[in-house]
């Protein structure tokens, strides 16, 4: 256990002030704890029948990967993350919480440059090229399966760049393998090639493997201390460990979204107020959506439930979104995340003191700023009669942010069992990466090629314009 002062707390008294109508009352509340306590039961249960191995990754040794690390911050000006969804959000988020957002524009950096390539644009891959040298770059490619056609397009194309630029005979040099440890196309490569590799471990999803070596190995190299990320990481899993819900703050988070859905609060938006945690958000939306958005209920009933989440950013999002979330219909949860104490502080000087619009600023800082914009989003929703809570964050620090990832994650979890559905798996996706097999013709795809090509014949010529 560490030192209370590091514990991200959740505040949800913004959901009770609202009333019963669009909120919730402590008395709801009170009536699903023994619901709440079962799910957050079952959860632990299926963890002990090892279902869920991703909640066992904060106690994982680190010590291959920084190894590897040191070895790769030793040889090479950039690293280059080729990956897809799971395999690319969570080092977006880590590294833009942890070294900023200006990181690879820092003067006087000892680290690599990072750049996360996640789709399969091809101005975006090839522009990469413009501003790094691939003889100077290792690129990180991460597929669990080991055949996301995205991320496989990413490796040739950037293989064939390393090969043109240091050739063909230092090609394995330049890459990591990040993959099943046993199977699949890149773990072949990886025994019949010699290619670095690192285990996605068996049982871990895509997005739940953000403190796995999928999110580790670019943290450790840009200098970002991997053993207290999952330090903070092992401190969630003893408050969402808790079987008292009033207690687990987890658990209460997923409770006031399950019970606000039945309400038609179907849209959940998180929004950070702290730049540094602009893509916690993004990489929130996709474990939010691929989890709990599912057809079928655990017992094969069509359900069609999930929350939708979006995201912002507090305060650019006053200024774009808040006017939607205060006077549009009352179908919103907003998740704040708030720091309470920033690295910078940003006092603000004095200035034109003879205009009101300068003179009530001064002696006032940034961090007061954006807190007070905060609390004053909080309380206009409020007001209007809409619910939202807080994610309260001591500081930035890598033990906070393997906390809040954490809690987020053993969250959804919890949601899931109480949704009644399997937040472990993903139909509709893979249903996606089945019909984009069939157009490019992959062998062993020619039935659903078939399919498309019979249901695209039937296009109405009225309803392109």
């Amino acid at each position: 256990m560490t030192d209370q002062s590091q514990r991200i707390k959740l505040d949800f008294n913004n959901v009770l002030r609202v009333g019963a109508e669009h909120g919730l009352t402590e008395q709801e509340l009170d009536a699903a704890t023994e619901q709440l306590r079962q799910a957050i039961q079952a959860v632990q249960q299926r963890r002990q029948g090892g279902d869920l191995r991703w909640m066992e990754l904060p106690y994982a040794d680190t010590g291959e990967i920084e190894q590897l690390a040191a070895d790769l911050r030793d040889q090479f000006e950039n690293f280059v993350v080729l990956g897809i969804g799971g395999s690319a959000l969570g080092n977006i988020a880590v590294n833009t919480a942890l070294n900023g957002p200006f990181y690879n524009q820092l003067t006087g950096r000892k680290t690599p440059r990072l750049f996360v390539l996640d789709n399969s644009d091809p101005e975006f891959n090839a522009g990469l090229l413009d501003v790094i040298d691939p003889a100077k770059s290792v690129f990180n490619v991460i597929t669990k399966s080991g055949s996301t056609g995205e991320t496989l397009s990413s490796f040739l194309f950037f293989r064939d760049a390393v090969q043109k630029a240091v050739g063909a005979d230092k090609i394995k040099d330049h890459f990591v393998l990040t993959t099943d440890p046993a199977k699949g196309p890149l773990r072949e490569l990886v025994n019949q090639e010699g290619f670095r590799s690192l285990p996605v471990p068996d049982g871990v999803g895509g997005r739940f493997s953000v403190l796995s070596p999928v999110g580790l190995l670019s943290a450790a190299v840009t200098g970002i201390d991997i053993k207290q990320l999952l330090a903070g990481a092992a401190y969630a899993d003893e408050l969402t460990r808790e079987a008292d819900p009033w207690q687990n703050p987890a658990a209460l988070g997923a409770l006031i979204q399950y019970l606000l859905y039945g309400k038609g609060v179907d849209i959940v938006v998180m929004m950070p107020y702290a730049q540094r945690l602009k893509d916690v958000a993004d990489w929130f939306a996709q474990l939010w959506a691929e989890s709990l958005g599912k057809k079928l209920s655990r017992t094969g009933e069509t359900v069609n439930v999930g929350p939708t989440p979006v995201k912002a950013l507090g305060a650019t999002d006053q200024h774009s979104q808040v006017q939607l979330y205060v006077e549009g219909p009352f179908n919103k949860l907003i998740n704040f995340i708030r720091v309470e104490q920033f690295a910078e502080q940003g006092a603000l000087p004095a200035g034109y003191a003879d205009m009101d619009a300068f003179a009530y600023l001064t002696g006032h800082s940034f961090a007061e700023l954006i807190n007070a914009e905060q609390e004053a989003t909080a309380i206009a929703l409020t007001e209007a009669g809409k619910p939202s809570m807080t994610h309260i964050v001591p500081e930035i620090n890598a033990f906070t942010v393997g906390q809040l990832l954490y809690l987020l994650e053993v969250q959804t979890a919890i949601a899931g069992e109480l949704f009644g559905i399997d937040a472990f798996d993903q139909p509709g996706v893979e249903a996606g990466k089945i019909a984009t097999y069939a157009l490019l013709g992959r062998s062993g795809y020619e039935q659903q090629r078939q399919q498309i090509e019979q249901a695209l014949g039937q296009n109405n010529p009225r309803a392109v314009v």
